[in-house]
Formats: structure tokens, sequence, C-alpha cells
């Protein structure tokens, strides 16, 4: 979504603005400006199109001074324009950027015409900038200002402005989403993500709901809570690497992630594992109390971490014995979900500040939950921090807007999750097993990861398709889910999923020689079943390419290709499985020649509903 960077410090901050613009990219955006104060009076540029855009006119015309703001947009009100990028401003009095959506924007902005501001721009942002100005004119400071005109606003906001009325100041507010201040040496920073300041500072502030933040010069930090009161964030270290953000040797950041797989789930692993059963403490101090009281389930997430739910539902009912329901969390917030007694409200998402899924915490908050666990990536996150137990899944910063190590992460945080309840209430068959085929997984993920050059060979046969099917059984439909998900994403084929049982429900019109079916094929109880699916695929004409453990009896033909992966625990296949699908979508967006890491209409972090 969009992305804000804000600076106060003793040197000149274009540059700073500029590279946490440039670090922001992968959210995905369509224009991008900044405004800074250069002792005198707001300057600013914009630009649509990529940061580059922003940086050329910066070449022929720099923008100096010790504070300034800087923000790449996402088109929700009114087309990508240079009118509609931020900053905005009133005039020479105050200059405003914003992420989320402003839903009372036309009543105020009927109030401000007729009081006679006028508007240049189809945004519901430039109403905050005119609210602003008119408070200044008022003899109001710009924090009182700003305290002020946000308790009218009604929707989603994250705020950085700047008035040459408050010089060397700038003013920060987030209601509903992120926003971070970093803290320097004399120096202060806001982001919408800490990654747009590592070059800059590792420690940063997680503002809270309905807080309001004074960043002036020599780094002073003023933060006022939802009810006025002066307050102190506790200051935290960014536990990744400035590394995790470039993408090194690699020619996207998605293949990098890909490959950091085995890595990741070794970190998301660590500590959480004794000799044959997973530590329950793992998720806190209070999650044994709430899993012994858990009789139900109910997951909630969207797009990605929506698959990593439904693979979980296997899991829990099959291991341990607890009734789930997985649900999209845009739909479970307008709905009136029935919540039986003892039933666990999970959520996933890898930013922990995805829209819909803080919405819908937010409800359940309202209902009969016994409690609220969230699995995330982000330790500062809103969703972390308004959740009564967590668990880290340890990725690492996921740049590529095509989840891939985060969607990993999450499924071993849900085994680890499936394995603790099962262990409170008493379960423990298979649990050996299983622990031992999780401290084995991320050698053979690398041994998945070496069959790349195979992969990119099969993925010749996508470049020229409009279309393809993915078939999964049991946990491995919601693989399929993935599979196609991520095709669509990064190479714009159309792709569906079906379990494979469904094939004569419908789909199977669908086969014919220009229709490419990619199946998973593990070795368990449904593989017999599975066969005779695909070969209805094959009485049809279509082309078959099948993932299959290498002690599956499938032959190669010439209208079945088959790549083999190595044999892996039963309950762990999907984990194995998805690798192979990841690099097949990649290589068919590199074939197509398409925008691997920010394709066209997505954003890495939804923020907004």
């Amino acid at each position: 979504m969009c992305g804000i960077v804000a600076a106060v410090a003793q040197r000149n901050v274009q540059g700073i603005l500029l590279e946490g613009l440039k670090r922001l990219e992968y959210r995905g955006y369509d224009s991008a400006g900044m405004t800074v104060f250069n002792g005198r009076e707001l300057t600013r540029h914009r630009a649509v199109g990529k940061v580059a855009a922003l940086s050329r006119k910066l070449d022929t015309a720099a923008l100096p001074g010790t504070s300034g703001i800087a923000h790449t947009r996402w088109a929700t009100h009114g087309k990508p324009s240079e009118a509609n990028a931020h900053p905005h401003h009133s005039g020479e009095q105050v200059a405003v950027v914003h992420n989320g959506i402003i839903e009372n924007y036309e009543t105020i902005k009927d109030q401000l015409q007729a009081s006679g501001y006028h508007f240049s721009s189809e945004t519901d942002t430039e109403v905050i900038t005119h609210l602003l100005a008119e408070k200044l004119d008022s003899g109001l400071s710009l924090f009182d200002a700003t305290q002020q005109i946000v308790n009218g606003l009604g929707g989603a906001y994250a705020l950085a402005v700047i008035s040459p009325q408050a010089p060397g100041v700038v003013i920060g507010a987030r209601q509903g989403s992120p926003l971070v201040v970093g803290v320097g040496i004399d120096e202060a920073f806001l982001a919408s993500d800490p990654l747009a300041l590592l070059p800059v500072t590792d420690r940063f502030i997680y503002l809270e709901e309905g807080d309001l933040v004074e960043l002036s010069e020599q780094g002073a930090i003023r933060i006022v809570d939802c009810d006025g009161n002066d307050v102190e964030r506790p200051i935290q270290t960014f536990e990744h690497g400035d590394g995790a953000a470039s993408k090194g040797d690699y020619r996207h950041y998605m293949l990098k992630e890909i490959y950091e797989q085995p890595e990741v789930i070794r970190a998301a692993l660590e500590g959480r594992l004794s000799d044959d059963h997973v530590l329950v403490e793992s998720f806190g101090p209070d999650a044994q109390a709430i899993f012994q009281t858990t009789k139900q389930i109910h997951i909630i997430a969207c797009g990605t971490s929506y698959h990593a739910g439904l693979v979980a539902r296997y899991w829990l009912e099959r291991y341990a014995g607890i009734p789930v329901q997985v649900e999209v969390a845009s739909e479970y917030r307008y709905r009136y979900p029935v919540v039986p007694e003892g039933t666990l409200f999970v959520t996933l998402s890898q930013s922990g500040e995805t829209a819909d899924t803080l919405a819908a915490l937010r409800y359940a908050k309202q209902l009969n939950y016994i409690g609220t666990l969230a699995i995330c990536n982000v330790p500062g996150s809103s969703l972390v921090r308004e959740s009564d137990v967590t668990l880290m899944t340890r990725a690492g910063p996921e740049i590529g807007v095509a989840s891939t190590k985060a969607f990993t992460t999450q499924l071993i945080g849900l085994m680890l999750l499936t394995l603790s309840i099962s262990r409170v209430h008493g379960g423990h068959q298979h649990h050996a097993d299983i622990v031992s085929a999780l401290k084995a997984l991320p050698a053979l993920c690398q041994q998945v990861l070496a069959l790349d050059p195979a992969i990119e060979v099969l993925s010749e046969a996508f470049a020229e398709k409009h279309h393809a099917l993915f078939l999964g059984r049991g946990a491995h439909f919601p693989v399929a889910l993935e599979g196609a998900l991520k095709l669509k994403e990064i190479s714009y084929i159309h792709a569906e999923a079906y379990p494979a049982g469904e094939l004569k429900h419908g789909p199977l019109a669908l086969v014919d020689a220009d229709m490419p079916v990619i199946s998973v094929a593990p070795n368990d109880d449904l593989l017999e079943k599975l066969k005779s699916n695909l070969q209805e695929v094959r009485a049809r004409g279509g082309q078959l390419f099948v993932f299959a453990d290498e002690q599956v009896g499938i032959e190669e033909r010439d209208d079945i290709r088959v790549l083999r992966l190595p044999h892996i625990h039963e309950a762990l296949t999907p984990l194995l499985y998805t690798l192979p699908l990841q690099l097949l979508s990649y290589h068919v967006a590199v074939l197509k020649g398409t925008d691997v890491d920010q394709p066209r209409n997505l954003a890495k972090s939804v923020t907004v509903e």
C-alpha cells in the first residue's frame, strides 16, 4: 500500500527521505512525492510512476532542508496523477502525507468548500490539509491543530504533517494504519515500515491506536495517547539485519525469498522443539491455560494466509481432534458469527497490519471467544499487540508482493499450534515422528530447491498459455489454491484450483490440450484416488504436470511430465510441495516478462479495506 517517510534532523533530509521511499517500493504504488521545509517555505516535488521519476526531478531541482515528509501512493480516491500524488498542501501553510481512507471526507469537503477552500485533487487526503490550515488560522499550534482534527476523521489513517508555522517539527498520528518512530542520535524519523529507516536507525517506537507524536529538533519525541495523556512507548531494536532488504545476488526479491525458506524454517523452529514434542511455552505464558479450554478454533486471514489456515484445518482436526472453521477476514467481519463455547480466535498475517484481519480481531473481541492468538512476522505490529497470545514466524522482511517464505513459516507456526493443543489435551500420538520430521524439513527443502533448473525447463510449457488448472486432494487442495494464486499474481495467467475429486463436477469441461493441469501427488492415503483423477485429465487430452513423491509410481509419458520430490512425513507434505509451485510461477513470470516483485494492481501490505 502507500508508504510514509518523515524526518527531523541536523542535516539535509532529502537523501534520507528518498532512500526511505525506495525501500518502500515493494509495497506497491503509482506515484511518489516529497515536501521539505527549507527554513523559509515548503518546497515540493511529485511524480507519477516509480520513485526514479521523483529522483530525476530532485536531480534537476534539489529540495534541501532539515525537516520533511515523503510518500508513495496507491490510488484509492482519484486516478494516479501528479495532482493526486502526496504530499498535499493547503497554500503555504501546511503539508500532509496520509495512508488509509477517510470515509467521511465528502461531508468534510462540502463544509470546507462552503468556507472558501479550493481543492486541487480528487483525494480524500486533501481535506486534512485544509482542516489543519483552518485550525492554524485560529491560532492553534500544529500539534494542537492535528490533535483536534483527527477526532473528526472517520476511517483509517497514518499521517505525517509539517508547517512553516512549526519549523523543525513533524507531527504524526495513527488510527488503523501502521506508523513507527525511528529513534536517532539528535534526530528522529517517521515511517509506515521500519525497513524504510534502516540506513539511519535500528531503534523504533511502534505507535499504538490513537497515538499522536511530535518530533522536533535534537531528536525530541513527545507521544500523546488517544485520551490526551503524555505517554512513553518502549523502544525496540529491529531484529533483522539491513541486508534482509536487499536482493543480494538474486535477480528478484521473490527468488531470494524462495531460497531463504530452509533457513527461515530453521529460525521458526529454533527453541520451540524438545526431543519429541513442541514447547507450548513458545506461544507465551498464557497459552497453556487458553489451550486447555480450547474446544474449537476459528482461523481468520486473507489471501495466502487464508490458504495456510485451510491447511491447518486438516492438521488440527486430524492430530488435535479440534473442529476448525477457516474464513476470509473481509467476509467474517461483516456477518454475525456464532461462537460456540470454548472457541479460540486465530489470526494469520505477514505484516500484522492487514486491515480486514485487524478489523476482524477487533470485532472478535466483542464476542464470546476464550482468547485471541496471532501468528505473525512483525513483532511490533498492531495484530501482535492486540492479541492475547502470539507466535512470531521469524521469516524476516518479505519484500516481494507474492508471499513465499511468510506462507511456509505460517504453516510451521500452525503445525506448532496443532501439536501444542494436542499435547495440552493429552494427545501424544504422532508427536515424536512429526517433531523429528520438522527437524529434517530444512534439509529436504534444500533438496527441492536443487530441482530449480528442472522446474525452469517445465515453465517453458506455460509461456504461451492463458489458463491453468491446479489439483490437489486433502490438505493439498489448499496447496493447489496457493499455487494457482502465485501463478495468477505474478504471471497474469488465469489459474484456478479445485479439489481433484471435483473434476467431474464442472472443471473437466475446461480440460483440453491448451489447458495445462498441475497436480501434487504425495504418497498418502488419497494417492490412488488422485491417480484416477489424473487419468480423467489424460482421457480428455490434457497435459499433466505432476509433482510427485519419489516413491509414487507415476511414469512420464508424452502427456505427463513428472518431477520427483524427496519423501517426507505425510503431515509435512504441504510445506514441501509448496516450494516447486512457487518456483514454477516465478519462472513463468520471468519468461512472460512481468514485474515479478511488484505485479500490477497489487500491494504487499493491504492496510486499507
